[in-house]
């Protein structure tokens, strides 16, 4: 590739010299070429400005001095296409993906690097006509700089270490930020292994490369989501699992094709209403089939009602987590206020050292303090989503939290419910026995799974979430 910089500070670009910048020149693999635009000029005083036509402050770099050098270096390249970048704040963000087309694409890049209050806007739109050139107005950000210089040395490093042969291990630049998967890169370490009394993250140092793996991505979703939210939209659900879209629930955002915000948090003492409307909502689409509608109303009205939940509040040993969507999609959200809609719940009952959870084959399989996940449902509308995950690994941090003494952790559900005990399955519940569950007057055959958390532990990312 060959770049020609011109600028009225040639001496500026002195760092392209060194480091794996210069080894590319020597190499071969790059050309660079700095030019000073004032030896376009004519006058004594080397003039490349004049005061803005229409009046106001600041001085304009003048159209016929900018031409004469632009012509001379895209005459000298014989190139077939030219790139003209122009740095400037009212330009196209510059991002990863266009760095890399340029990196693909592009045999010569020109950069003209304005000063002052710009270059004459005639000159973008005379090569913008031309057909052996693209123009590209870029900004690094939404700020002001002196000049164009440091934007270019930025494009010229982002744009350079992608082409090939540049980097020693192309495999490392697949790792980093803003690449095939579009997210933030995750956080690196180095030996010492303890430094200023903060360690190296147990897992780097364990030789287990899956697990790394795993760890590295969970690190890539959670900084994304926390710095970089306007990333996670853009990104491919193609290329997200089970547990990348849990972890990012977590973290208050469902991708695409969801695109919404999402919370979780405790049910507070006078929300009995807001937890009765949404259970009775949601217990109907979890009944098998063959209950009928007035056995499903009569369960609710004894085991859903507002008194009911009034009560489940008023105890210590009752927690209830609510997942909250909001009402607007991630884009037209920026600037409204959330309107925070309560789309699931779970319900998990425990109790002091040496509680026994209440049901019978429970109290068998596990003997003191064992909690009971009574309720765990989310609209059907938010299935794939990782809601339904992200909120059951949140509640379960929650209750070793309120519990530290809690080491497991059971619940039934219905045997005909294959996809309902394919979630449980892989969130850590074994089968330990059956049950019968009484809707109404009717029997109902459930599967009693218990969760061990001291051989299947909580993630890490569903820690410190629930407000």
């Amino acid at each position: 590739m060959r770049i020609d910089i011109i600028s009225i500070f040639p001496q500026f670009f002195d760092c392209l010299d060194v480091s794996l910048m210069g080894k590319a020149r020597d190499s071969g693999i790059l050309q660079t070429h700095i030019w000073d635009l004032r030896d376009q000029s004519e006058d004594v005083h080397r003039t490349v400005d004049r005061a803005p036509a229409g009046g106001g402050a600041g001085m304009v770099m003048k159209p016929d001095i900018w031409g004469k050098a632009i012509d001379q270096v895209i005459d000298e390249s014989g190139a077939n296409k030219t790139v003209l970048a122009i740095p400037t704040p009212s330009g196209i963000p510059l991002a990863q993906a266009r760095v890399r087309e340029l990196a693909e694409n592009t045999d010569h890049l020109v950069i003209a690097c304005g000063r002052y209050e710009g270059i004459d806007q005639r000159v973008s739109q005379y090569y913008q006509q031309l057909p052996g050139v693209e123009v590209l107005p870029f900004s690094l950000g939404d700020y002001v700089l002196n000049g164009g210089e440091v934007a270019a040395v930025a494009l010229v490093e982002a744009t350079c270490r992608l082409l090939e042969g540049f980097v020693g291990n192309p495999q490392s630049l697949l790792e980093e930020s803003y690449e095939l998967s579009g997210l933030l890169e995750y956080p690196a370490y180095t030996k010492p292994q303890s430094w200023r009394g903060l360690e190296i993250p147990p897992v780097l140092l364990s030789g287990n490369h899956e697990k790394i793996k795993a760890w590295r991505r969970e690190q890539s979703l959670i900084l994304t989501a926390t710095r970089r939210p306007d990333l996670i939209e853009k990104i491919n659900p193609d290329v997200l699992n089970k547990t990348d879209r849990e972890i990012l629930a977590a973290h208050g955002f469902l991708p695409a094709p969801f695109k919404r915000k999402v919370r979780f948090r405790l049910a507070r003492v006078g929300e009995e209403a807001t937890c009765s409307a949404l259970a009775s909502r949601l217990f109907p689409q979890a009944c098998p089939p063959y209950l009928p509608p007035d056995a499903i109303e009569r369960f609710i009205a004894e085991n859903l009602s507002e008194q009911v939940f009034k009560n489940y509040l008023k105890d210590p040993g009752i927690q209830i987590v609510l997942a909250e969507i909001d009402a607007y999609e991630t884009a037209e959200a920026q600037n409204k206020l959330p309107q925070w809609q309560p789309v699931g719940y779970t319900l998990i009952k425990a109790g002091s050292p040496g509680y026994l959870p209440p049901e019978e084959n429970l109290v068998k399989a596990t003997g003191e303090n064992c909690a009971y996940l009574s309720k765990c449902y989310v609209e059907p509308q938010w299935y794939g989503s990782g809601l339904s995950g992200a909120m059951l690994e949140v509640s379960h941090f929650t209750l070793q939290k309120r519990y530290p003494h809690i080491v497991k952790i059971g619940l039934g559900t219905n045997l005909g419910n294959r996809r309902a005990r394919k979630f449980y399955r892989r969130h850590g519940y074994r089968k330990c026995g059956q049950r019968i569950f009484m809707v109404a007057d009717i029997e109902n055959q459930d599967l009693v799974a218990v969760r061990d958390f001291t051989t299947c532990q909580i993630p890490s990312w569903a820690k410190n979430v629930a407000q």
